[in-house]
């Protein structure tokens, strides 16, 4: 891309919300993951039933228990002691079954959470380069990091809550109805108003919990941009106003979490006050049923008629029943947050991937590096043309080079003949052949490129270098080091071409990493070379040896060189002058001088 010209809009640009049925689609979504692994869903469903009625069976026995001993004939300990030692096996093995279930749900969460990360990151492999180029790369990290880990604690601990709750409540309605149902008539009011009070403060609630993952994410991708460029923030002594920004940033993260959660965290005591106020109502009601039955003035065989055993099921079965819509609760407001942090994940999930090869796109095979551009205009927006009506004709072999100010579209025009993007008008041809009709990786494949920002990752000096051809061998590395004027330095290293680089090879300077990814270009074997300011972070000295092995790297190979320095491309066979997206030059570096244009301006700035 130009260089100024990066469309990015950073995090904050996602704030348009998914239509009203697609956004029903996302629990359906999280649950296919969960079905993927059936065999461990259906084990923890399994155990969520036993392990639930037998905790349902508790107060049962409990209430056989205390009418055993209640009884107006006298206390009959036999049938308390055996209800007592059954409700306590029911506790224990509902306890043991439950924690088997916690474990079942690690194992099925971990699979859950794996899949999920997995397409995630293969999604971005596919991605066009213009999503990164309008992504912080921040906010993305925090969607494969952070929002699948809050979908993972959700899934690990709500789906469980939610399934025992629904079990729970229906069985305690059952086992409720039974002993006695005028009861239960109080709930016929409590829970419709729980319910609709819920509803109503989920639907207030649920925009703040995506406001706060999009302003998490905005704060990630800041302090990663930030601390990408932490030398150059002391250079210039910035590092209060650096500062005063993240505190802003932070602050705005602080306050959206703080407004989910607070208007979230009223949802549950409300909730909690109503199950209370319900169950404080089952207590008066039972005991005056209670009295009644005692009275003589109901029969036994009457509705109205309850032991004291009685009442205490009830009110057991009333807790049972009542704390899960309390959970509900606190359950629906955990599960906001990861609604949210899902929607950003499938947000990703569901960009269009980079377009597919036309059907009869055919592979590389032999390359002869003939490139032509005919007329070709592009912009990265529609409104703003970079490259306008560019012509360029490169015979195989030869070596092309890119000069003119920064911003005049010399990067642009490497990412259309790589084809990250395609032309908005014109067409590219490659041994006469369009690139739509060229697969993508066969392409690419056919290009080797040195870029003026070096990548290295963590492993071996041998393995960065390696990159640039699987397979390649000890000595075949060790040659293109030499070639590349690397192999000294590494050899003076303690553990050679084992030294293990750290992220992005920090522990060497930059010179040395841009000639280790010369080095890495010298390995490939292909008909094509892109050289993007290859040897901008080099001293004067290393870069005319530099400049002796990439002219033999060069040699028989088609050749773009983009350079600023220019004395690294007076041997090129043409020469291209780029003003504002326009070639108004070319010629040989002399026929430039004799011109006396713009080439020869700068050349003389330089030397003069």
């Amino acid at each position: 891309m130009t260089k100024g010209m990066n469309p990015r809009r950073g995090a904050g640009a996602e704030q348009e919300e998914l239509p009203r049925g697609k956004r029903g689609h996302i629990l359906m979504r999280m649950g296919r993951y969960i079905f993927h692994s059936w065999p461990l869903f259906l084990l923890a469903v399994a155990l969520t039933l036993l392990s639930n009625q037998l905790s349902l069976m508790g107060p049962m026995y409990s209430g056989e228990a205390i009418d055993a001993i209640a009884d107006p004939g006298g206390v009959n300990f036999a049938l308390a002691w055996e209800n007592i030692v059954w409700m306590l096996i029911c506790y224990v093995a509902s306890a043991v079954l439950s924690y088997l279930l916690s474990v079942v749900m690690v194992f099925l969460t971990q699979r859950v959470v794996y899949a999920m990360r997995r397409q995630l990151f293969e999604k971005l492999t596919t991605l066009p380069v213009g999503y990164f180029d309008t992504h912080q790369a921040g906010d993305i990290i925090s969607r494969v990091s952070y929002d699948i880990d809050v979908v993972n604690a959700s899934l690990s601990q709500d789906v469980v809550q939610v399934m025992t709750s629904i079990y729970t409540v229906v069985g305690s309605l059952i086992f409720m109805w039974q002993i006695s149902r005028p009861m239960i008539l109080i709930f016929v009011v409590t829970v419709p108003i729980s319910i609709l009070f819920t509803r109503y403060r989920s639907r207030k609630v649920r925009p703040l919990f995506r406001v706060r993952s999009r302003k998490l994410g905005e704060l990630n991708g800041y302090a990663e941009e930030m601390l990408s460029g932490s030398r150059t923030i002391r250079i210039y002594d910035r590092e209060r106003e650096i500062g005063g920004a993240f505190h802003a940033r932070n602050h705005d993260a602080m306050e959206a979490y703080y407004q989910a959660d607070y208007y979230g965290a009223a949802l549950g005591p409300s909730v909690n006050f109503i199950n209370n106020l319900s169950i404080s109502l089952v207590t008066i009601f039972g005991g005056i049923l209670y009295m009644y039955s005692q009275s003589g003035t109901v029969s036994d065989t009457s509705m109205f008629f309850i032991t004291l055993g009685g009442v205490a099921m009830f009110v057991q079965y009333a807790r049972k029943f009542a704390g899960p819509i309390n959970e509900f609760a606190n359950i629906l407001h955990e599960f906001q947050s990861a609604f949210a942090a899902a929607e950003r994940v499938f947000r990703v999930i569901d960009e269009e991937p980079e377009p597919a090869d036309a059907s009869d796109a055919r592979i590389l095979t032999e390359v002869r590096g003939q490139v032509d551009m005919e007329r070709v205009s592009f912009g990265y927006t529609p409104e703003r043309m970079i490259l306008h009506d560019i012509t360029i004709h490169a015979r195989p072999g030869e070596t092309i080079a890119i000069v003119g100010p920064t911003g005049a579209g010399k990067t642009t025009i490497i990412n259309l003949l790589m084809r990250f993007y395609d032309s908005s008008e014109g067409r590219i041809l490659l041994d006469g052949d369009a690139l739509q009709h060229i697969t993508r990786n066969s392409l690419r494949g056919a290009y080797t490129m040195v870029l003026q920002d070096t990548w290295l990752f963590h492993g071996s000096i041998y393995e960065n270098i390696a990159y640039g051809r699987e397979g390649a061998t000890l000595e075949e590395v060790r040659e293109a080091a030499r070639a590349a004027h690397i192999d000294g330095f590494i050899m003076h290293l303690p553990e050679g071409y084992d030294t293990i680089l750290s992220d992005d090879g920090v522990n060497l300077s930059k010179g040395q990493r841009q000639l280790i990814t010369i080095a890495r270009a010298m390995l490939a074997h292909t008909r094509m070379l892109i050289l993007d300011e290859a040897t901008s972070n080099v001293d004067s000295r290393t870069e005319i040896r530099i400049q002796q092995a990439m002219n033999t790297l060069m040699q028989g190979k088609t050749s773009f060189v983009i350079a600023h320095r220019l004395s690294t491309i007076q041997n090129a066979d043409r020469i291209l002058v780029l003003q504002n997206g326009q070639v108004t030059e070319q010629g040989t570096h002399n026929e430039l001088l004799a011109a006396g244009g713009f080439y020869a301006s700068l050349y003389n700035a330089q030397f003069s």
